[in-house]
């Protein structure tokens, strides 16, 4: 049996088990192979993870069997393997932009079974063809006089737009590449010194460059967003080799000097780095080269949105007040939200506020309850973080038992590469008004809007986000945690 067919055959078996709790590992067993490498064969054919497309695929017949009549919502969210109501809602409103309670036939996504075509080329023309798949600008016309400073201005929006939700997945694409030690012999080294260095890293200054030039053309107009030259200056310095990184800086700099160091599968580690994008980071022991410039790029996109980034989202979800705060020391005290432990239930909940009450005289002078997500890697997107309900008290505080805590401290450490304490207590706060789908809906690269609007505004300041050791997102819930969050706070180093 070939790897299509027993690619095919894993993708039948998902589908005739979307109602059952299958593992990874009785799905690679149709493809005889391990978990680990039908994972990644799965990601580089399909593009999307394993666990993404189980997911899809439920939420789709979820929606579905929504529709039919005398259908609830907590029977859908036990056939489709969600321990709690509450998961399956948050779930669903993030895939489908509205919750289950609001099911509509003209508005609900479909995600269709993955089926395989191939298509093959020839020789290194395999490995040049992601070149050009990255979403480079070109703006057409951009001098035309018929188009005001601000049409201008948007037409270079528009492309950020589609760069943002294509070009991580070539990034990805990308570091697979550099990492497939069949790429490396000697006779490739110098045409995969073409593809990078004056294909990729060549086209990406280019585009620079135009940019710089768009926007310095309109700037007098106003509606431009300062803070994209400071992306784009740091950008260009990547892409020169004048990384930003201590940690990257010798092994850049080796491969600028001398190209054939790329053989060394090390030093091609350290270029690659680990995945991100929406295939999550499958390692944070190495932030890559390409992770870096994966990072840059997201910073020009993102800073093209700012100021009016918040006007794009839906009902007049927008931002209230936002602002950097620094905290003396502070302990957070909560428990760990796990699928299956009753946590994100209300009763779940209110167990654990309610000895959090009891605590009155350790307040820390900022007492939201709050759903604490501690992050393990750095890059545009990550994964395999943790989530932990409760609140910050005083540093020093006693911790009530059956409970843990994390302590946020003003100093830096000489730490690297350490995903754990101490955190820092420096954050960015954003509070929010208006549609509470429209704050939960998955915007950008799956995240919640709330996430994407707070980190795009700290994109636009070119203010520093402390990946991956201190990096931690958390929900205010201003109003409870039996009500919605309607703020957002995100770690930064000021």
């Amino acid at each position: 049996m070939n790897w299509i067919q027993c690619l095919s055959k894993s993708i039948q078996y998902i589908e005739d088990h979307l109602t059952d709790n299958i593992s990874i590992d009785e799905i690679s067993n149709q493809a005889y192979t391990s978990s680990s490498h039908f994972q990644l064969l799965f990601h580089l054919v399909f593009g999307i993870t394993v666990g993404e497309y189980i997911r899809n695929r439920r939420l789709t017949l979820a929606a579905l069997d929504l529709l039919k009549p005398g259908s609830k919502i907590i029977d859908v969210a036990m056939r489709y393997q969600y321990d709690t109501q509450e998961s399956f809602s948050k779930a669903f409103t993030r895939f489908h932009g509205f919750p289950p309670s609001k099911v509509q036939p003209d508005k609900i996504r479909i995600f269709r079974p993955l089926a395989i075509k191939i298509t093959i080329q020839g020789g290194f023309e395999m490995s040049r063809s992601f070149v050009d798949e990255f979403y480079w600008n070109d703006f057409k016309n951009q001098k035309d006089e018929l188009l005001s400073d601000t049409d201008k201005y948007q037409r270079i929006v528009n492309w950020a737009v589609k760069a943002r939700g294509h070009n991580p997945n070539v990034f990805d694409a990308l570091t697979e590449w550099i990492l497939d030690d069949s790429e490396w012999t000697d006779d490739r080294l110098a045409e995969n010194e073409q593809i990078l260095m004056q294909g990729i890293l060549a086209r990406f200054r280019s585009q620079n460059a135009q940019l710089r030039a768009y926007l310095k053309d309109i700037k007098p107009s106003g509606i431009v967003n300062e803070a994209v030259f400071n992306a784009i200056d740091r950008f260009d310095d990547e892409l020169s080799g004048k990384t930003n990184y201590d940690d990257l800086r010798d092994v850049i700099s080796k491969m600028f000097t001398d190209f054939s160091v790329m053989r060394d599968r090390k030093i091609r580690e350290q270029i690659a780095g680990g995945k991100t994008g929406p295939s999550g980071a499958d390692s944070v022991d190495v932030f890559g080269y390409v992770n870096a410039l994966k990072e840059c790029d997201a910073r020009v996109q993102w800073t093209l949105f700012m100021p009016d980034v918040v006007k794009k989202q839906q009902k007049g979800f927008k931002v209230e007040k936002f602002e950097y705060m620094k905290m003396p020391a502070m302990r957070f005290i909560g428990k760990e939200s796990c699928e299956g432990d009753g946590l994100d239930t209300v009763e779940g909940l209110k167990r654990i506020f309610s000895i959090l009450d009891t605590m009155g005289e350790y307040k820390s002078g900022f007492d939201y309850d709050v759903l604490l997500q501690h992050h393990y890697g750095r890059g545009v997107d990550v994964e395999r973080q943790h989530g932990f309900w409760g609140r910050f008290m005083k540093a020093d505080t006693p911790v009530p038992e059956g409970f843990v805590y994390f302590d946020f401290t003003p100093q830096r450490t000489e730490d690297k590469f350490v995903a754990g304490p101490p955190f820092i207590s420096q954050f960015a706060f954003a509070v929010f008004s208006g549609n509470m789908e429209a704050m939960h809906k998955s915007e950008g690269y799956d995240s919640d809007a709330m996430y994407d609007i707070t980190r795009n505004i700290i994109l636009g300041q070119d203010v520093n986000i402390p990946y991956p050791d201190k990096y931690w997102t958390a929900e205010a819930f201003l109003d409870g945690y039996d009500n919605y969050s309607t703020a957002y706070m995100f770690s930064v180093e000021l």
